[in-house]
């Protein structure tokens, strides 16, 4: 039986290397047609905005929406066809608003940062929070890609995918060079749409073209829903497919600020949004560093942001209202007791303890 030398299979090695460098985008996107694809999915947003709901019903489960504790994680899986391997989505939610923003960093990572996409949720029936809560989460999610980028030029490719981060808008976006795209894949769903359609319809209007111009600005989607409406829940499911299985985006839109907003990225451009909305005050005296920021200015002078200090923010979930467990918050405080009297009783131990000089 002939032997095959250490040479000759250091030879098919090498030959294999410049093989795979040297094929074309379209022999790797065949060749990837064959293999199960895996992307994680980061949900954040307003706090009790409705994220869960929106998961569960992306999942596909009948399942009465909790809060969520902190930072939790589950998948789906979806087979491209018949006795084929399944696509793998990864799925985190953070839960407490813009509170436990520090935990980005765990879902967000040098290895998945190639397959990542975000989903910003924002309560549209609380308008008053609704900038900071933005502007606080996807400043916190930008630079942990941008952080985690830097980390993935050092070490090389990442395991799964093969986007490009930070995101390269093609040559035709709509106003390609006035914007600044979020460096990966963004969705911005406004929650809660069944209480938002009652307000003011100024209201309405100043909301819907603020969120028009923020997501365009980052190169996002953006849709309305409310867990009430099954129209919009299914199309959010759709959206959310996109960006976990790869599937075909969303073509048909709406922005009739009476209606659910529903605009693919892409699909809308400064031209169609418009000026900020202004009837008492002119835009050339807010004195705003970029358009972003003048937006901003006009958005909180309709809706004033709440006093950071009035609104304490709960690092400790624990001590979160929405997490109460009646049984579990009693036997808690009957030890935090039980520790309070232990320490007072080593206390004046000590104090009555005589030491010889």
């Amino acid at each position: 039986m002939s032997k095959i030398s250490s040479d000759t299979l250091w030879d098919i090695a090498a030959a294999e290397v410049c093989s795979r460098e040297s094929r074309t985008d379209e022999e790797d996107a065949e060749e990837d047609a064959h293999f199960p694809t895996q992307r994680t999915v980061f949900f954040m947003g307003s706090k009790a905005g409705g994220k869960t709901t929106i998961l569960l019903r992306f999942l596909d489960r009948d399942e009465t929406a909790k809060p969520t504790l902190a930072l939790e994680y589950t998948f789906g899986r979806r087979a491209r066809g018949h006795n084929t391997p399944k696509d793998i989505a990864h799925l985190w939610e953070l839960g407490g608003g813009i509170s436990l923003s520090d935990l980005v960093q765990i879902p967000m990572t040098a290895d998945n940062v190639s397959s990542l996409s975000v989903v910003l949720v924002l309560d549209l029936s609380k308008p008053n929070v609704l900038w900071e809560t933005m502007e606080r989460l996807l400043d916190s999610a930008r630079s942990q890609v941008e952080k985690v980028c830097a980390s993935h030029q050092k070490t090389g490719e990442s395991r799964y995918g093969k986007q490009r981060v930070p995101r390269v808008l093609h040559k035709d976006y709509p106003d390609r060079e006035l914007i600044s795209p979020f460096p990966v894949p963004l969705l911005i769903v406004g929650s809660k749409f069944d209480i938002f359609q009652d307000f003011d319809s100024e209201k309405r209007k100043v909301i819907c073209k603020t969120l028009r111009f923020i997501a365009h600005f980052y190169g996002a989607s953006l849709i309305f829903t409310s867990s009430k409406s099954e129209a919009t829940m299914s199309k959010s499911r759709s959206f959310v497919n996109q960006l976990a299985f790869g599937t075909e985006r969303p073509k048909s839109i709406s922005t009739d600020p009476s209606k659910p907003l529903a605009i693919p990225a892409g699909f809308d451009s400064l031209s169609q949004i418009g000026p900020p909305v202004t009837s008492d005050v002119d835009i050339g005296t807010l004195h705003a560093k970029n358009p972003l920021d003048l937006w901003k200015k006009v958005f909180e002078r309709v809706f004033p942001p709440e006093n950071i200090k009035e609104r304490k923010e709960l690092k400790d979930p624990a001590k979160d209202p929405q997490y109460n467990e009646t049984l579990i918050d009693s036997i808690r405080a009957q030890k935090d007791q039980e520790l309070e009297q232990y320490k007072r009783e080593q206390a004046k131990s000590w104090k009555s303890l005589a030491l010889d000089p």
